[in-house]
C-alpha cells in the first residue's frame, strides 16, 4: 500500500503500545502519580507566580445580575480579558462556574451578546451563553478570553481563530498553547479571593469543544476546581485528532506514545466528572466517545467514587445540551 503521510501516521498509531494507559485494578494512586508526572512534562504548565494582579473596566447592571469587566496579569506584562457576573440577590457567598467558549469568536458568546451575523443563531440554537445559563442556575459566573479567540485573536480574519502561530510559537519555546491556557486558568482561580461574594472552595468549570478541552486539562492540573463539565471534547485521542481534522491547538508532542485522553481522567477522580456529547457530533464520534467513557467509569470505580461521573448525550451534533447538563452538574455541586 502506498501511504500518504495523514495515512502512514494513522496506521503507525494503531501500533503504538501507550506507556501509561490506565489498566484498571492495577493499583489507581500508582497510576494517577504517573500519568501527573507525564501531562506535566508534555503539557509544560507554566510556573505559578504570586496572585494575579486585576484592574475593572466597568460594571454593567443586566436586570438580574451584574456583569463586572476586569482584566488580570497571567504573566508579566501580559492581560486576560475576564468578566465575573454575579446575581443581584444572594443569601451567602456563591460557587463559582468558569466557563470557557471554544473555537468562536470570542467569550462575548458566553454573556448573550450579538456582534457577528451568525451570532442569533449560535445563541438560539447551540445553547452557547454559558455564563448566563449559569447565573441563572445560581452560580457566580467568570468568563476569560482564552490565547487565540476572540480578542485574543492576532488574526487578521473578522471571525476566525488564530491558534496555529500562537500553538507553533509556544512550541518553539518550549511551551504548549494547551499549557498557556490552562496557566490562564490557575492564574483566574488564584485571583477569586479578591472577590468577596466569591466561595473559593466551590469552584466548577466547564466548556465546549475547545473550552471543554481545557476543561479537562485544566481539572488535571488544578485540584481547586471540584466539579468539572467539559462538552464536545472527551473523546479518545485516535478517533478524534488524529484521525480526523482538528485545529492545531490540540496537540501536545509525545501525548499519545503515553496515553488515551480517558486516561487523563484518573487525575480528576475522584472529583466530580460530567461530559457532554452529541450524537452526531462528526469531529468527536460518539461510538468512540462512549468506548472512552467506559474507561472513564473503570478509573472512578478504582478511584472509590463510581456515582461521580456521567456522560450525557445530546441528540444533535457538536454543541453543548444546556437543558441535560446542568441538572447533573448542579447535583455535583450542591454535594461539595
Amino acid at each position: 500500500m502506498n501511504h500518504t503521510p495523514e495515512t502512514l501516521h494513522i496506521e503507525q498509531a494503531k501500533s503504538i503500545q501507550q506507556k501509561l494507559h490506565y489498566e484498571p485494578g492495577a493499583g489507581f494512586f500508582a497510576q494517577k502519580r504517573a500519568i501527573g508526572e507525564k501531562l506535566e512534562e508534555l503539557l509544560r504548565p507554566l510556573p505559578r507566580t504570586a496572585p494575579a494582579q486585576y484592574i475593572i473596566e466597568y460594571t454593567k447592571d443586566c436586570g438580574s445580575y451584574e456583569n463586572t469587566r476586569f482584566c488580570y496579569e497571567s504573566e508579566p506584562g501580559f492581560f486576560v480579558p475576564a468578566h465575573l457576573l454575579l446575581p443581584k440577590v444572594y443569601n451567602e457567598k456563591l460557587p463559582v462556574v468558569i466557563c470557557l467558549q471554544g473555537h468562536s469568536t470570542g467569550m462575548y458568546l458566553s454573556l448573550g451578546e450579538k456582534r457577528m451575523k451568525r451570532d442569533d443563531w449560535l445563541l438560539r440554537t447551540q445553547d452557547m451563553d454559558y455564563a448566563v445559563q449559569a447565573v441563572q442556575q445560581g452560580y457566580a459566573a467568570l468568563i476569560l478570553e482564552q490565547r487565540g479567540f476572540g480578542e485574543q485573536n492576532a488574526s487578521t480574519e473578522h471571525d476566525n481563530t488564530n491558534c496555529t502561530d500562537m500553538a507553533m510559537q509556544a512550541l518553539i519555546l518550549g511551551r504548549t498553547l494547551l499549557g498557556e491556557r490552562c496557566h490562564d486558568v490557575s492564574a483566574l482561580i488564584d485571583l477569586l479571593p479578591a472577590f468577596p461574594a466569591l466561595d473559593t472552595d466551590k469552584i466548577g468549570i466547564m466548556g465546549q469543544s475547545g473550552g471543554g478541552t481545557v476543561t479537562i486539562y485544566s481539572a488535571c492540573l488544578d485540584t481547586r476546581i471540584k466539579v468539572a463539565m467539559p462538552s464536545g471534547s472527551l473523546c479518545p485521542y485516535f478517533d478524534s485528532i488524529i484521525s480526523l481534522h482538528h485545529c492545531s491547538c490540540n496537540y501536545l508532542p509525545g501525548m499519545y506514545a503515553q496515553m488515551e485522553m480517558a486516561d487523563l481522567t484518573a487525575l480528576i477522580a475522584p472529583r466530580p466528572l460530567v461530559a457532554v456529547a452529541g450524537e452526531k457530533d462528526r469531529i468527536f464520534p460518539i461510538d468512540a466517545v462512549k468506548r472512552g467513557f467506559a474507561q472513564v467509569r473503570a478509573i472512578y470505580d478504582d478511584a472509590g467514587e463510581p456515582g461521580n461521573c456521567a456522560l450525557v448525550i445530546g441528540s444533535e451534533g457538536h454543541r453543548f445540551y444546556a437543558a441535560q447538563a446542568w441538572p447533573l452538574f448542579r447535583k455535583y455541586m450542591e454535594q461539595l
